[in-house]
């Protein structure tokens, strides 16, 4: 008798020839939007789901037979921790899968920033050409990212050509490619008062709230140019907008905010020197390749009962 296929639902449609390759691999698989997804006894015998957030409506305690989550996000912030703990499910997530395009952001918010693109822009609008004395070169100056993952090394491989130093903060201040140093997380201050360019790029956790306030901004250089792609938490924004009202930092690329959309009456909306974009930084025409590839990959690692790629430690979120 043939083994009993594993069922695995799926909450994305990938395309019907990438349905049929999961397929093939032993599993029974079932695809429902995850907007407004509720159990049914379809979901009885799931094993396996792969979603990015269907959890507030989803109760993932009622899938008794659920043993892991594969999320095709890379943070976890939306995960109902709790429940996935009580019930030991293991969870993976698609780190890597966005690296390369945030890395462009990243590089792309830098410049745009010190060759002050947004006033470029306007003149072109309002149709008046005048020339800037003031813009500034990327050569000579050091980048500091607070976190040394895949989308700062990315980011960091890609400011390679720009003759720039590059130094990161991760846990133990280890070394990463691409990095000139890195400093222990207890050298955060060290870090940032020599950076010209302070790029977050670090998961949100109960340690990573708040870690850029209103302290942290005095330390910087009045000078300075802050990106953020990791989460809108991470800055205490109310804190920025006092500093950049009182003219302190060249510039701030922020993707991520701490209530998204932003809503209209955020002060940032009216400060010129902010470039606002809406959690935009990951997309590319690539990313739902990258995205199936890690899903069955890891499908394959399971269906054979091989370890799992980018197993996520939930306690610690990341």
């Amino acid at each position: 008798m043939a083994d009993k296929l594993k069922k695995c639902l799926v909450t994305y449609n990938y395309g019907s020839d990438e349905i049929k390759g999961m397929e093939e691999l032993g599993y029974e698989i079932i695809v429902k939007k995850e907007h407004k997804l509720t159990y049914d006894t379809e979901l009885e015998d799931v094993e396996v789901l792969v979603c990015y957030d269907p959890f507030e409506s989803l109760d993932i305690l009622k899938m008794k037979r659920l043993k892991w989550i594969q999320l095709s996000s890379i943070g976890i912030d939306q995960l109902p921790k709790d429940k996935v703990i009580e019930n030991n499910i293991i969870v993976t997530n698609n780190r890597g899968g966005y690296s390369i395009p945030m890395g462009e952001w990243v590089v792309l918010s830098i410049l745009q920033i010190y060759k002050k693109q947004m006033d470029m822009v306007k003149n072109r609008l309002d149709k008046t050409w005048k020339m800037d004395t003031s813009l500034l070169e990327l050569y000579g100056k050091t980048v500091g990212f607070i976190g040394t993952g895949s989308i700062a090394i990315e980011s960091a491989k890609r400011l390679q050509g720009f003759g720039v130093k590059v130094v990161g903060m991760n846990t133990k201040g280890k070394e990463v490619d691409y990095f000139d140093s890195c400093y222990k997380r207890e050298a955060i201050d060290e870090m940032l008062a020599i950076s010209d360019i302070v790029v977050i790029a670090i998961p949100e956790t109960k340690e990573t709230y708040h870690l850029l306030n209103k302290e942290r901004f005095l330390i910087m250089k009045d000078n300075a140019a802050i990106v953020n792609i990791a989460r809108g938490s991470i800055i205490d924004e109310d804190a920025l907008i006092e500093e950049l009202q009182k003219g302190r930092f060249i510039g701030a690329a922020l993707d991520v905010f701490k209530e998204e959309p932003l809503p209209k009456e955020s002060l940032l909306w009216d400060i010129e020197r902010v470039l606002i974009t809406p959690h935009n930084s990951w997309v590319s025409e690539k990313r739902n390749t990258r995205r199936f590839e890690t899903v069955y990959d890891n499908l394959k690692r399971y269906s054979k009962g091989e370890n799992l790629s980018n197993v996520v430690n939930v306690k610690r979120g990341y």
